[in-house]
């Protein structure tokens, strides 16, 4: 089963490094606000999902990958924007979103806080950052004291 695992990552490593780009330009673009756009046209939430399971963060760039080939995605700000979270069991947070995808993470811990954002680190490289709303939410909940 070990063998079989080890084999399935570096069939993934190879593919995520030998594929060429589809073009040398994105083709997808992601707003400051997670919304997706390919060739500067809008695109629905249940294709924004669909991208969204083969995006990967590698290097420093995002790319769509697929066995036949990788498309380069330019990313605003963070991939994902996340527009609410709620208590799960044992103090774990629900994370929802802008194009309806959900995520468990341990706790508000797993939160890194930078200058103006609160963000989270997700699988396959990526990241998604708190919703303005969120953000004072979670200021309010769990960063200030509450003396």
């Amino acid at each position: 089963m070990m063998n079989d695992n080890n084999s399935a990552q570096h069939q993934l490593q190879t593919l995520m490094s030998s594929q060429n780009l589809c073009h040398e330009q994105a083709l997808f673009e992601i707003d400051a606000q997670g919304n997706w756009f390919y060739q500067q046209g809008p695109l629905p939430d249940k294709f924004s999902r669909l991208f969204y399971s083969i995006l990967h963060g590698i290097d420093g760039q995002f790319l769509l990958i697929t066995p036949v080939e990788r498309v380069r995605v330019e990313v605003a700000a963070f991939p994902l924007l996340i527009v609410d979270y709620n208590v799960v069991q044992d103090g774990r947070l629900c994370l929802t979103t802008s194009i309806g995808t959900e995520f468990i993470v341990e706790n508000h811990h797993a939160f890194e806080i930078q200058a103006q954002d609160i963000f989270v680190s997700l699988p396959r490289g990526l990241s998604a950052k708190l919703g303005r709303a969120c953000y004072y939410r979670f200021v309010d909940e769990y960063l200030l004291d509450s003396d």
